[in-house]
């Protein structure tokens, strides 16, 4: 058990991608690579994470939850230095699960110069060396997995599951965007649940791959491919929250048809603006909040000195708007080349759209969001990329639901 106090705190972090400095020499190569990563930062994240750690150990909660994709590409070094990252934390645990970047990556690399080389990927039994300090937490693990339990409390309990497709041994191939959670694994998750129910523990569900499809538009790839199985063992056992990533878009659903279950999606930790979940869980419910962590606050005086540093939310959305309306405005140029300003217009409408989504601030009224499907930039859009259409009207919500906060009753 974590904690005996039946009200405590815990934080949720997402896809923070590291690759560890000691990767790359800044050069050509790697410069190339941050410009590609869709909007991800890859300069600074041992930076940030150092700070978030500091911020942790000022304000002590129980735990910090990081539901997969900890390292950029697989790279064992990286997973390492995240793990050292946290190691100073006293009061406060770290539980990880992998994501589909973790375990046997093909794409794993350092960088120098102008050149890519292979880097050493991470198999199933490193990653619970890495993280030993989480799996000594268990409760319980899953022998065809990498998933685990722990007790928070004398009330919660927590099932952190492994959703992703690897292997048994290094690769050079991709990896896999889908997940699942296989036969195996969803025998071990119902044992946990029937362990909870006899003990009187309300369950918790982590994961890397979603629950439910967060975008009617775009979801392939990102719900399990067996959540219908899975969504049944939360009917069953009354399974009120869960908690996953891989999106990179902060996004909360409410119990679905039968399925009982909220599932907060947290946003990527090195991308947008560093989004965060607060989660209070008390006797009889549990509040989530989204917020953002103001690393400038936490910065060492020396690192004051460096201006991306000291202004990192900008440079943050910067890196995310010009990724996605450069990539629009790159493929509009061929059509409008005599109308500069309307391919501007186009590239900065979709970067803001896509940006208000992925940071859970998409929230509008009916008459603001009447007056962008009405503009110019937004027309022309749709009417050459109407496989756009259906995407971009799922951005924005006019309803009263929140993406930023929920709170959950028991």
């Amino acid at each position: 058990m974590i904690t005996k106090d039946l009200n405590t705190e815990f934080w949720v972090i997402s896809d923070t991608h590291l690759i560890a400095n000691s990767l790359h020499d800044e050069g050509q190569a790697f410069s190339q690579m941050q410009k590609t990563s869709q909007g991800k930062d890859l300069y600074y994240q041992e930076t940030a994470l150092t700070a978030f750690m500091r911020m942790a150990q000022r304000k002590k909660p129980a735990a910090i939850i990081v539901t997969g994709d900890i390292t950029f590409n697989g790279e064992r070094v990286s997973a390492e230095k995240f793990a050292e990252i946290f190691r100073p934390l006293k009061h406060t645990k770290v539980l990880v699960i992998p994501g589909n970047h973790d375990i046997f990556d093909g794409w794993a690399r350092e960088f120098r110069g102008k050149k890519q080389f292979y880097a050493g990927e991470i198999s199933p039994i490193f990653w619970r060396s890495i993280f030993a300090k989480s799996y000594r937490q268990a409760v319980d693990t899953d022998d065809s997995s990498l998933a685990y339990s722990v007790q928070l409390n004398p009330q919660y309990f927590l099932i952190l599951a492994d959703s992703n497709l690897y292997g048994k041994e290094e690769t050079t191939a991709a990896p896999h965007t889908r997940g699942m959670i296989g036969k195996s694994q969803l025998k071990w998750i119902k044992k946990q649940l029937q362990y909870a129910e006899k003990n009187q523990l309300r369950p918790i569900l982590f994961m890397h791959h979603n629950l439910y499809a967060h975008n009617p538009a775009v979801n392939k790839g990102y719900v399990v491919d067996d959540a219908v199985e899975l969504r049944r063992l939360c009917s069953q056992y009354n399974v009120k929250l869960a908690f996953s990533g891989h999106i990179h878009a902060q996004n909360i659903m409410g119990p679905q048809e039968t399925t009982p279950t909220t599932e907060v999606v947290t946003s990527s930790f090195c991308s947008n603006d560093q989004g965060y979940g607060v989660v209070r869980v008390h006797s009889r419910h549990i509040t989530y909040v989204r917020r953002n962590f103001d690393i400038t606050r936490y910065l060492t005086d020396q690192e004051k000195e460096n201006y991306t540093l000291e202004h990192f939310h900008k440079y943050l959305k910067d890196l995310q708007l010009g990724s996605i309306s450069a990539d629009m405005m790159q493929s509009e140029l061929n059509k409008y080349h005599d109308d500069i300003d309307l391919v501007r217009a186009m590239g900065k409408l979709f970067g803001w759209m896509n940006y208000h989504f992925f940071t859970g601030h998409n929230h509008i009224k009916a008459s603001e969001l009447n007056k962008i499907h009405s503009s110019k930039a937004y027309q022309v859009l749709i009417k050459h990329h109407p496989e756009y259409r259906l995407y971009l009207e799922t951005l924005y919500d006019t309803s009263d639901h929140s993406n930023l906060q929920v709170k959950i009753k028991y």
